[in-house]
């Protein structure tokens, strides 16, 4: 089977931890240089993105030498097979509904109604990148890292649920230090709170839950990991969200993957992988 070939976890994880840390942490101290000017937003800027990129092309390396993996990868991002409309819907609107439902929650608790009025804008920037471009480039950039080879060199040792635990944990660590990079959606979140950024964290393990069974239901569709990566960041970036808002949001997706993973509990659990 081909994912048996996807056999690197610890060279893919190190690199691609170590080699956009470099970068990042170097953005994070130009970013914090007074007075600021646009060569230095530049520099952070272009810094964040090729930090960002450090993954895909170590996943690239690996796979772009055997013949077998480059073909997989390929009908991997072009195809449809297996993104019924179930499962199209849940990628694209899942994220949609879970904020609209916290939204309307957190009515309950004394927050405004206002919050479901359109942001118009992004709330942070990357340097000189605005924050809607990175938006739509993090979730391609980083979904051609994550699933053409980092989530299946997991799996082929591991079950789904494993895998996905383990994953969710790498990912809120690998995130760390943009939150020390001035204007940076997480340094926004670093200052709101602490409760606020442990909420970040602990939101990607159910989100991840989520998004890899999509990924395996769909016969390991890129293009569905890409979208739903993308409805994620759009969608809470759309509206006017209280930040308590978003913690209700986590709370919505973890019952909802205690629920998905019970429910289909031998999909996540069986140790080898039965697809393609």
């Amino acid at each position: 089977m081909i994912i048996s070939r996807y056999r690197h976890p610890f060279l893919f994880y190190g690199l691609s931890t170590a080699i956009p840390w470099g970068f990042w942490f170097g953005a994070a101290y130009v970013s914090h240089i007074t007075p600021t000017n646009n060569f230095l937003g530049a520099v952070v800027g272009i810094l964040g993105v090729v930090g960002l990129i450090g993954p895909i092309v170590i996943a690239f390396s690996l796979i772009w030498p055997h013949p077998e993996m480059r073909e997989d990868l390929k009908l991997r991002i072009i195809g449809l097979k297996g993104i019924g409309t179930t499962y199209g819907l849940l990628t694209c609107f899942l994220m949609l509904a879970s904020i609209i439902l916290a939204q309307a929650i957190s009515l309950l608790f004394g927050h405004s109604a206002d919050q479901f009025q359109f942001a118009g804008k992004s709330s942070f920037s990357a340097g000189i990148f605005p924050g809607w471009f990175l938006l739509f480039l993090a979730p391609l950039v980083e979904e051609l890292a994550w699933h053409s080879y980092g989530t299946d060199c997991l799996r082929q040792r591991m079950n789904l649920l494993k895998t996905s635990l383990l994953f969710g944990v790498f990912w809120a660590i690998w995130h760390m230090p943009l939150s020390l990079i001035k204007g940076y959606y997480h340094s926004n979140v670093a200052e709101t709170g602490l409760i606020y950024s442990i909420n970040f964290m602990v939101s990607l393990v159910p989100y991840v839950v989520l998004m890899n069974w999509l990924y395996y239901k769909t016969h390991r569709s890129i293009l569905v990991a890409v979208v739903f990566h993308i409805t994620a960041g759009c969608f809470n970036e759309l509206f006017h969200t209280h930040p308590d808002s978003k913690v209700i949001q986590t709370v919505l997706l973890l019952f909802l993957s205690v629920v998905v993973v019970i429910k289909d509990r031998e999909f996540f659990l069986q140790r080898e992988y039965q697809g393609d």
